[in-house]
This record gives C-alpha cells, structure tokens and sequence, in this order.
C-alpha cells in the first residue's frame, strides 16, 4: 500500500519534481558562472602568438637599432599637428588589434593621404608598435605617430586624479597603467592642443566604410558623438552608477539613454569651451572611495562628464555586439561602417565566435614575417 500510494500521490510526484528542477537549475547556475569566469580569463590572457609576436618585434628593435633610430622628418611631422587633415586616436597595448584597425581604415577610405593616426601606448610596448608599423606594408605612405603615454607631460599623478587612486591601492600596482592608458581619452585636448576634431577609435573594431563623413557633420554644440546602446542593448545611467548616492539622484536620471565607446567623434574646440577635462577631475574625485561606481571602470566617467553633451550617431556608424551576441545577422555586419568586438570573446582569441572572425582577418597583414614567426592561423 505504502509503494501504491507513492506511485499515485500527485504531491509526492510534484514535490520530487521540484526537487530534481532545483538540482538541476542549481548545476545550470554553476556550469553559467564556471563558464563566464573560464571566458573572462580567456579574454583577459595573452594568447602564446600574441606574447610571440611582441617578443619577435622587440628582438627586431634590439638587433636593428639603427634602422629604428628617431629620425625627424619634417613634413611628417607636421602633419601630425595639422588640423586640416583628418586625425584618429587609438590608445592600445595590442599591436594586431591596433594594426587591423589602421588597416581597414585606409583600405576603405576615399583619401587615405588625408589621415594621421595617433596611436598612444604604454612604455613596454612603445617600440613593439613603432617596429610593427615601419614594416607594414600595407599601409605604404600613411601618417603615423606611435607615442607612449609617459611622452605627455600632463599624464602625471599631481594632475591625474585616478592616477593618485590607483597608485594609493596596492592591489592595482600591476595594472594601473594600463587602466590608466584607457582613461586618457579624458586628457585628448591637452595632449593634441592643436586640433579641432578627433575620431577616437578602440583596438577591437574594424572599419567597413569611409569615415571621412565623421568628419565634416555638424557636431550641433555637442562634445561627444556616439551610439546610443539603450535601444538595442536596454543600457542606461542606473546600468552604470549607484544611483543610492544622494550626488548621483541629484544630478542624474536613472533612465537617461547610455551611449559606448568604440568609435566617438570629439571637438575639441567646444570640450576645452566647456572645461570636460575639469568635469572629469571633478567626478574622479568625487569617487576617490569607489561609492559612485568601481575604480577605474571607464563607461560612468564618460556618462558623467559628457552628460548632455553627446551627440547620438546613426546606428549604421557602430555595431556592437561581436564579442558576446551571437545573434548578429550578416546584412546589418556587411552595410555596418564600423564593427566592434565587444565582449568577451575577441577576434584574436581561440573564445571567438567563428561566424564573425573573418570580417577582422582579412585585415591582418599576415605576410608580415613576424606574424609568420608566430604561427597566427588563418
């Protein structure tokens, strides 16, 4: 009787159900956030080939000092200041990202010629840039400047707010550098005084059309232009800061739009009008004890600092999404004038998503004998 009563007791059969879906939630939960951390690792790595390909470019640097001896060449020189052409800003420590992103931009541009690329990196990887790009060869006659970020005076910690956190928590000594290399996008109208425009671009986009456009649009008062990520994304300002911090409710609207970094048009013109650089101390200050969000993230500042001086670009400007949504469809990838790896899974790691990896590869120069060295597969 005791068995028949098990077999035909609905609430003993419910309660074992439940049991078993809790289990098994519980394991999914597990494997999710087992699998987040692995990818999050994964990202965070220097993959063997990439480790490589620095080691092979320094090697070069040391065995060939002569050749890479700083020549100043007048014309090019001035060319870096010229405010007539068109100048793009990378801040990198990854020297094929950086590359692919100079690449498929003067492969697509109309008047390449027009171009100056200022690529700002840190101390260890200044000469690996510097040696990449004297042998490029598919970017014959283009204007680069290589600098690293310790060639700018301002960058120092009695001016530099989050310098002075970063350098006061033990447990940023190893990465504060590199946080800080992403953060000087806030000083970009100190550190190019003589230009009026600058389109800033990140090491993991790839540019599909000519950006010359970007250029010459009217930027409408604003500091900042940039794609809003509330659409597609549901991103807003209560995303990104605590919103329980009596400064921030003051200030801010919890469900004002957030826009991303990726590719941002500045002028410069009007952010030095409108003291940015200032706002931005004023906020890093305000969280020297990480209550208004987490020391170093990059996003909040710029949310703050350009609030309501951010100009919305069309969408067709920046899709984003590559490094985590696998559910981009190739129509919107191919009529996109800029693709972006954000997330995770970079284009440069074995966590790639397979389906967008070639839209960055075929910018890779890999007849480039170092990529050679390195067995960079394609």
């Amino acid at each position: 009787m005791t068995d028949a009563k098990e077999l035909f007791d609905n609430q003993i059969k419910i309660q074992k159900l439940e049991d078993t879906i809790f289990a098994v939630t519980d394991q999914l939960s597990r494997a999710k956030k087992q699998g987040e951390f692995s990818s999050l690792i994964a990202a965070r790595s220097t993959p063997k080939s990439l480790h490589c390909l620095s080691m092979r470019l320094l090697e070069e640097r040391i065995s060939n000092e002569e050749k890479y001896a700083e020549l100043d060449d007048e014309v090019t020189s001035r060319s870096f200041h010229d405010p007539s052409l068109y100048h793009y800003v990378i801040f990198s420590d990854n020297v094929l990202g950086a590359s692919v992103v100079v690449n498929s931009t003067v492969f697509n541009a109309d008047h390449p010629e027009k171009y100056v690329f200022h690529i700002v990196t840190d101390k260890m990887n200044f000469w690996v840039m510097k040696v990449w790009f004297k042998n490029s060869s598919l970017i014959n006659n283009t204007n680069i400047e290589v600098k690293s970020m310790d060639d700018f005076s301002v960058i120092k910690a009695s001016y530099v707010p989050l310098l002075q956190q970063l350098e006061a928590d033990y447990k940023y000594k190893f990465i504060k550098y590199r946080i800080m290399l992403k953060h000087l996008r806030f000083y970009l109208s100190e550190m190019f005084p003589k230009l009026h425009r600058v389109v800033l671009l990140e090491d993991d986009v790839v540019v599909q059309k000519d950006l010359t456009p970007l250029f010459l649009m009217d930027m409408e008062g604003k500091v900042n232009a940039a794609v809003e990520t509330c659409s597609a994304f549901n991103q807003h300002y209560g995303n990104f800061m605590n919103f329980s911090h009596p400064l921030i409710q003051e200030k801010f609207d919890p469900d004002s739009c957030a826009w991303a970094y990726g590719v941002n048009v500045f002028d410069l013109d009007t952010w030095r009008k409108m003291k940015c650089t200032e706002e931005y101390h004023y906020w890093q200050t305000q969280n020297e004890n990480q209550a208004l969000w987490k020391l170093g993230d990059l996003l909040p500042p710029g949310l703050v600092t350009f609030h309501k001086k951010t100009k919305i670009l069309d969408s067709f400007w920046h899709v984003l999404g590559l490094g985590h949504d696998p559910n981009i469809g190739s129509a919107q990838l191919k009529r996109a004038g800029v693709i972006h790896y954000s997330g995770n899974m970079k284009p440069w790691l074995d966590v790639a998503m397979i389906q967008y990896r070639d839209y960055w590869t075929k910018y890779v120069d890999y007849g480039m004998v170092f990529i050679q060295m390195c067995n960079f597969g394609h």
